[in-house]
């Protein structure tokens, strides 16, 4: 088994190329060690140079809502009224630190997600 470690983007997307190739491996074949192999180097290599952003806020809400298979309604109690739901949710209204913790709880997004700045239309 030749593996090199993953020290460019070229050898990272030739990586990426050869795992897709073999991700019908057989677990415990020289394919399938091969394919436990790169995808170890590749996530070493992604942790240290692939920078994931974070979410905004409503984009994350949305998302656990769509997850959860959540309405607006299901919100208020985390929220408040429906009124107050369609606000966070429109973008016209930011959370406050009340909300927050209680979406962290209710929708499992962790509070540093939430308390992020994001764009609103209305008063912050």
């Amino acid at each position: 088994m030749d593996v090199r470690p993953i020290r460019t983007e070229t050898d990272y997307q030739a990586a990426l190329a050869e795992i897709a190739m073999l991700m019908d491996a057989r677990l415990a074949s020289p394919e399938g060690d091969r394919l436990d192999v790169l995808a170890t180097l590749v996530e070493a290599y992604e942790v240290a140079h692939v920078r994931i952003e974070a979410p905004d806020p409503v984009s994350a809400i949305l998302f656990m809502m769509e997850q959860k298979q959540l309405s607006r309604r299901d919100l208020e109690p985390a929220i408040g009224n429906q009124a107050r739901a369609a606000e966070i949710l429109n973008r016209r209204r930011a959370l406050s630190l009340p909300m927050i913790r209680a979406l962290s709880q209710v929708l499992d997004i962790p509070a540093d997600v939430l308390i992020q700045p994001y764009e609103t239309s209305g008063p912050v």
